[in-house]
């Protein structure tokens, strides 16, 4: 087959459009274009009133070869490239010790997956609920103010993905056509096959609940194991006499063990009281760059209108999102993140006495108001304050979550400001055009201390510059709420970059968001694969190099 890239069709072509361009853009008869699938299809919406979509095309012709040789200068024809997924270690027939797997976020799921698929049979220890009990906990924060530190939207089966906006793409390179095997595996879980192409897929949040479960049985069907309520509180390492470090398995809160020489760290970006063990055990760990801010709220028709112009309301544009930079003359950027168009702002705190915004969609992404994080950069240098060593970032994360508990009125409701009201320095006393969606409340107040100074100057520089690329960005009404913190996480589990071992204990496998190694569902759920595929090779004593 032929793969053909950067076909431009206008956005209301009618059907028969597609062959007519293929044919044209091969110069061949009707009777030559036996058949066409579409591998993606995205849109260029630079020109509003003339947003165009972009194709690329899986082809079936007659005389291939001829055609190839017609077309040898154009990049744009080539062939079709094998994006099957290609397992790299089948399991042997007697495995002395299972792997476990700590986690059961996306990067967890993925890892277990693959290792089941493999014959390996996984253990996974998941601290938190199966992800309908979670769901439950996590609404009795929303709805009654009773946190489940232990079930909540950091934690549980699915992990912090499974309340978000479902986003996923990624900017990761896919040499190994991994993504395409989370895409496939999501697909046959229940995911709505249109994330096999489209360029921006999205799932959201009740759809992901399923597909969870659904994953879940899949690792079972296949001997692995996942077993909920279970805390891993310690690491079991010995030393040998040239010290190297080598993990043997894992202690639980109940007090029990289990014995493994091959443990998936699939933490999340919220396991603090993990990462603060591993660092005791004295795991390598170091302090790593991150961002904070608040969730920013605007009408949704305002930035659909802004992005999509005369040709808002199309079905295949949905509802329009949007992605924004500032570069500060003092060297700090701000920055949209994790944009949900359609819809709200959640209440994400794992921990008593803080609060923490998030961003949530459905699949439908019909809400009323667009939200997104709007965050500045901060860098290990900035820690000093709050605290020293590879720690230092969640001292600083929790001060300011504490904060915001304190500013919101100590019943984990979040503190808010208009926009308008932000800018001018000024404290909020009623809401305007946009109603705010947080959950359990938003308490108006200013917000000009809820982060530190160069944050806060940071952000107010900024969306006077997002109002010139969106017009409408800085609405007096639109709402602020605070405070964004789990943007990364705030420390990196080093790894070697052959093997994917922690950087000095053999058999550790640091992985996904929690180690710094991905940023969103996608990128974690990739590198869980790779993970596996690392343990995998380790335990049937191959060796390959990482790419």
């Amino acid at each position: 087959m032929l793969r053909l890239t950067d076909l431009k069709l206008p956005l209301d072509h009618p059907a028969e459009a597609l062959p007519n361009a293929i044919r044209a853009k091969l110069g061949i008869a009707p009777a030559a274009l036996r058949s066409f699938t579409v591998f993606r299809r995205g849109y260029d919406a630079r020109k509003r009133g003339a947003i165009a979509l972009i194709y690329t095309l899986d082809v079936e012709v007659a005389d291939e070869a001829a055609l190839l040789a017609r077309h040898a200068d154009d990049r744009h024809v080539q062939p079709t490239p094998d994006t099957s997924y290609k397992f790299v270690a089948q399991a042997p027939a007697k495995l002395e010790h299972r792997p476990i797997v700590i986690g059961f976020g996306p990067c967890g799921i993925f890892a277990a997956l693959i290792l089941a698929q493999s014959g390996f049979r996984p253990i996974v220890l998941e601290r938190g609920k199966a992800v309908r009990e979670r769901t439950k906990d996590t609404w009795d924060l929303w709805r009654k103010r009773n946190l489940h530190p232990d079930s909540n939207v950091q934690f549980g089966e699915g992990g912090a993905g499974t309340f978000s906006d479902g986003k996923l793409h990624s900017q990761i390179r896919d040499t190994q056509h991994h993504g395409r095997k989370v895409l496939a595996e999501f697909v046959k879980a229940g995911a709505p096959e249109e994330i096999l192409y489209v360029s921006k897929p999205h799932i959201g949040t009740f759809r992901l609940v399923t597909m969870v479960e659904n994953l879940r049985a899949s690792i079972e069907a296949l001997g692995g194991e996942i077993r909920f309520d279970q805390r891993v509180d310690d690491l079991l390492v010995e030393t040998d006499a040239q010290g190297e470090r080598q993990v043997r398995g894992v202690r639980l809160a109940d007090g029990g063990e289990l014995r493994s020489d091959h443990v998936v760290l699939a933490l999340g970006h919220s396991a603090r009281d993990t990462f603060e063990m591993l660092h005791a055990r004295g795991v390598y760990l170091e302090a790593k760059p991150f961002s904070i801010g608040f969730r920013v709220e605007h009408p949704q028709s305002l930035i659909d209108r802004a992005r999509f112009g005369p040709q808002v309301g199309h079905p295949i544009l949905g509802a329009a999102d949007y992605k924004l930079v500032h570069h500060g003359k003092d060297g700090r950027s701000v920055y949209s993140f994790c944009m949900c168009p359609g819809g709200t702002v959640v209440a994400a705190t794992s921990e008593p006495g803080r609060v923490v915004t998030n961003g949530m969609s459905q699949y439908s992404r019909n809400e009323r108001n667009a939200n997104a994080a709007l965050v500045c950069d901060i860098r290990p240098a900035d820690y000093a304050p709050y605290g020293e060593g590879p720690l230092a970032g969640i001292a600083l994360q929790r001060h300011w979550e504490t904060h915001a508990f304190h500013m919101g009125g100590g019943d984990y409701s979040a503190p808010g400001q208009r926009v308008g009201d932000f800018l001018a320095g000024r404290a909020s006393r009623a809401v305007g055009e946009v109603q705010p969606s947080y959950k359990p409340g938003v308490h108006l107040t200013d917000l000009s201390t809820a982060l530190p100074d160069y944050a806060v100057a940071a952000i107010r520089a900024a969306i006077p510059a997002f109002d010139r690329q969106i017009r409408g960005y800085a609405l007096p009404d639109a709402m602020l709420t605070g405070v964004e913190t789990r943007t990364s996480s705030p420390v990196r589990i080093r790894r070697n970059d052959d093997d994917l071992q922690s950087l000095n204990t053999h058999g550790l496998y640091p992985a996904g968001e929690g180690a710094g190694y991905a940023g969103g569902i996608l990128s974690a759920a990739v590198d869980g694969i790779r993970v596996a595929e690392a343990v995998a090779l380790s335990i049937t004593g191959e060796r390959t190099e990482s790419p």
